[in-house]
């Protein structure tokens, strides 16, 4: 045998080695899915089945609704009609297909779910519990909310001025109900707290009573001017 049939047979085991290795990871994630499969016991949790009876949209919510809209507006950060107002305008991108699984989640509990998360803050680990809809499920409504909030008030509500007349009009607003003249916009800012230099007196002091960056104080409330 020369060296070129060594090399080649080499080179061929090497092949071999190599696919054999592979179908053995292919084979074992294989099953490795099938046990996950046959695992599962159940498709819905029991607790879930029952957000009807039992869950914030269908049962507190309506409460709100009905005993208390102050507190309905404090839960929702808006008040009923403009809550119903909302869940219109943006069923038609919420509604899903009914199929043979399971039932779609009603756009109004999409919405729901999506302004108190805003409003609080709430990991979806945390709002899975008392909404009685799986954490997953919760991440997924979240951005697709907020989507169809961001495609439908667009161009409503982050139309660009167009003109000269739209800009001038953006600084009469401001005038008339702030007294800041030439104005189109503010930002605000991150109070980020630190250590206050020495011999500063209040200069890095905030409101809230603790020192904070002075660059972070100073865009506290921006202003552009139109010229």
């Amino acid at each position: 045998m020369d060296r070129i049939d060594l090399v080649l047979m080499l080179m061929q085991q090497h092949m071999n080695q190599a696919l054999h290795a592979h179908q053995y990871i292919v084979d074992r994630r294989r099953r490795r899915r099938l046990r996950r499969r046959a695992a599962r016991s159940i498709w819905v949790r029991n607790w879930i089945s029952r957000r009807p009876e039992h869950g914030l949209y269908d049962c507190l919510m309506v409460e709100l609704r009905n005993e208390d809209p102050r507190a309905f507006q404090n839960f929702m950060r808006m008040p009923p009609d403009m809550f119903d107002e909302v869940v219109e305008r943006l069923r038609p991108a919420l509604t899903k297909k009914t199929t043979h699984w399971r039932a779609p989640l009603d756009p109004g509990l999409k919405v729901a779910l999506t302004l108190r998360h805003l409003a609080s803050g709430a990991k979806y680990r945390d709002m899975q519990y008392g909404w009685r809809v799986p954490h997953n499920t919760i991440s997924i409504v979240v951005r697709e909310v907020c989507m169809a909030i961001v495609d439908e008030y667009r161009e409503e509500l982050l139309k660009p001025p167009q003109n000269d007349e739209d800009w001038r009009q953006i600084t009469d607003n401001w005038m008339r109900r702030w007294n800041f003249p030439h104005v189109i916009g503010a930002i605000d800012g991150k109070h980020v707290a630190c250590k206050a230099p020495a011999n500063t007196g209040s200069d890095y002091y905030n409101y809230k009573g603790f020192s904070v960056s002075s660059s972070w104080r100073s865009s506290h409330l921006t202003t552009s001017s139109c010229g």
